[in-house]
């Protein structure tokens, strides 16, 4: 995938930091908005990894820093949940103006809170789902209890939050109780998911359990078994993006279908921290390609030649099918293993090196059907002439050129 610096401005005037998440081919099909939890900021490890796994099924995901959080304007101890709101419908709006109007919101704790809040003047959005979202904005004061009365008594306080400091001042305690999410939750006529880990010290399940019984249908919840609050392992954050995607496909109008002169596109993408971890975009479909552990990598996916072989196995099935229903055969089932590597030329009568090696696929068919000994070595034959074999062993070229900025450009 690729990521993109943003900025955009809020409804007081000040810079808000963003990046935007963005499928491996820049186009796609819906556009969503990431609000992190409370202090955090759209670094935080649960944030990079949620919208990264929805970029990877096709999402552009917008995350940012609220007011005076992160690299974001403003002074944190001067704002409040209605200002993480105002924040909100500025990232949408900023969305709308610039690609195309946010589908769907996605929140982590209280950040989920607040995308519930801004989804009812959101009319874009179809879909809107929270991960360790407590029910009532004013949950988050446990966070500091013991300071509680002397904010409301001095007017502000600083209180270490994930051991950093923070200034809570009165008037964002006195701004929390004028949100009553729960009462008007069943109002929301969005689709909703709520997802939380049984395990969450920080917001108590209980709370998801409350959201869930406001809400009105289409609503669902997801247990994050073994995930932390903070979703701190990758695989957690991974993996509650993923679901979202997919979850979220069942209530978002259908995306523009591809050009057909683009059926056999293909975008691959590779950041610079990624190793060999490559994100691809295949014609409609998101893949994911990798090389093994044992070569550095990650295994997230087939290697690049296991795909050659994965094109020509699938091409060959394909093929035979094809052949075998012209002629009326009973071919009930073909299977076609394939691997690659490279062997000693020995065989080859252009080879001019005895120690020269050639790129070798070994195919092997697996026929299930009432066919005869001539129907199957028919078959065998009609493999050789899938067109994948036949792009494979003919003069081919392959045509390179440089597109987009230029060696100053980034």
């Amino acid at each position: 995938m690729t990521t993109e610096k943003i900025t955009f401005t809020s409804a007081e005037g000040h810079e808000l930091s963003g990046r935007l998440e963005l499928p491996p081919d820049r186009h796609p099909h819906h556009y969503a908005v990431f609000a992190h939890c409370f202090t955090c900021s759209k670094d935080l490890k649960a944030a990079r990894e949620v919208t990264r796994a929805l970029s990877r099924e096709g999402f552009g995901v917008l995350r940012f820093d609220f007011t005076g959080l992160g690299s974001s304007e403003g002074d944190f101890a001067a704002t409040n949940f209605s200002g993480n709101v105002e924040d909100l419908l500025a990232a949408a709006a900023f969305l709308e103006r610039e690609y195309q109007a946010p589908a769907l919101l996605v929140g982590h704790s209280l950040g989920g809170t607040a995308v519930l809040s801004a989804a009812f003047s959101l009319p874009s959005v179809k879909a809107v789902a929270t991960v360790g979202a407590p029910a009532a904005p004013a949950h988050v004061t446990h966070l500091f209890r013991d300071k509680k009365e002397v904010i409301e008594e001095e007017g502000s306080a600083e209180v270490q939050i994930g051991g950093r400091p923070f200034r809570i001042r009165r008037h964002f305690l006195e701004d929390l109780e004028q949100h009553p999410l729960e009462q008007r939750l069943g109002n929301l006529e969005k689709a909703l998911l709520f997802l939380h880990s049984p395990q969450d010290t920080t917001v108590e399940p209980l709370q998801a359990e409350r959201l869930y019984k406001a809400a009105r249908h289409p609503k669902s919840f997801i247990s994050l078994d073994g995930a932390d609050h903070l979703l701190s392992r990758a695989e957690d954050a991974a993996y509650a993006g993923r679901v979202i995607a997919g979850w979220a496909s069942r209530y978002l109008p259908p995306p523009v279908g591809t050009d057909p002169e683009a059926r056999h596109h293909v975008v691959a993408s590779l950041d610079a921290h990624a190793g060999f971890t490559t994100e691809m975009r295949v014609g409609r479909h998101q893949m994911t390609a990798d090389e093994p552990e044992s070569f550095g990598g990650d295994d997230f996916g087939p290697s690049p030649y296991q795909l050659v072989s994965a094109g020509l196995s699938a091409c060959t099935a394909m093929t035979l099918q094809l052949y075998a229903r012209r002629k009326g055969w009973d071919l009930q089932n073909v299977e076609v293993h394939t691997s690659y590597s490279k062997d000693h030329a020995e065989d080859s009568r252009d080879c001019q090196q005895e120690d020269a090696k050639i790129d070798t696929f070994r195919r092997s068919l697996r026929l299930t059907g009432n066919l005869d000994a001539s129907q199957r070595q028919r078959l065998l034959e009609i493999a050789e002439k899938c067109p994948v074999h036949r792009t494979l062993t003919s003069p081919t070229q392959v045509l390179s050129s440089l597109e987009g900025p230029g060696e100053n450009g980034g």
